[in-house]
């Protein structure tokens, strides 16, 4: 009797567990990327010979993950690339834009939306708020591409928690966009600070900052 009873707790114990194993997506740029992690073809940054990042373990997203006891779906990062459609040197970047590759991220529980950092760096235009009727014209600016993306992920994704995380050290206009289409969608927006930086990019104690900040502002 006493077996099957401690039989009957390892079982309930293993599908509680599994229960609560939840599947993360990620949609990013190179500050998610890791090489061999990321589809086959993107640009990636890590690991880099001026960061001292060197292993997919010290990542920010696998931190992140280790910790919660969650998984890996899908990482779909590609260095350099922007949410909008136009990217450095103003040239047109909406086949890899952060639009195009939406529906890559798998059957998500989680997806973390980690953008905006090229849209900043490439000084990509803004625009104006628009919430729904997009063209590819419009998605070349910053903000109607945002809320493009969110709507996008919500109606692809419906049983997915969406969360958006800001870069730190962004111009403003940046920022106060994310935060205003972020707010329209209830899409919860991270807003990182104090990350320490190598070669532009987050170095192991700037890895382990983000993760641990992510851990602080979701509470579900």
């Amino acid at each position: 009797m006493k077996k099957i009873c401690v039989l009957a707790v390892l079982m309930m114990a293993a599908t509680v567990s599994f229960a609560q194993t939840k599947k993360v997506s990620v949609l990013g740029d190179s500050y998610s990327t890791y090489q061999g992690i990321i589809p086959e073809g993107y640009s990636t940054f890590y690991p880099d010979a001026h960061n001292d990042v060197k292993e997919v373990e010290q990542t920010w997203w696998s931190l992140y993950i280790k910790a919660m006891g969650y998984q890996l779906e899908k990482n779909d990062s590609w260095g350099g690339t922007t949410i909008c459609g136009t990217g450095y040197m103003r040239m047109d970047s909406s086949a890899s834009s952060f639009i195009a590759r939406m529906d890559r991220l798998g059957n998500p529980d989680i997806i973390f939306v980690f953008g905006g950092t090229n849209d900043a760096w490439a000084n990509s235009p803004v625009g104006e708020y628009k919430y729904s009727d997009w063209t590819k014209e419009d998605c070349k600016a910053f903000r109607p591409a945002l809320a493009c993306l969110l709507d996008g992920l919500q109606k692809q994704y419906p049983n997915a928690k969406i969360y958006s995380i800001l870069n730190s050290e962004l111009r403003e206009e940046i920022n106060e966009s994310m935060r205003t289409v972020c707010e329209h969608y209830g899409v919860q927006l991270i807003e990182l600070h104090d990350i320490e930086k190598q070669n532009g990019h987050p170095s192991v104690k700037g890895m382990e900052a983000i993760s641990q900040q992510l851990q602080e502002a979701i509470k579900d």
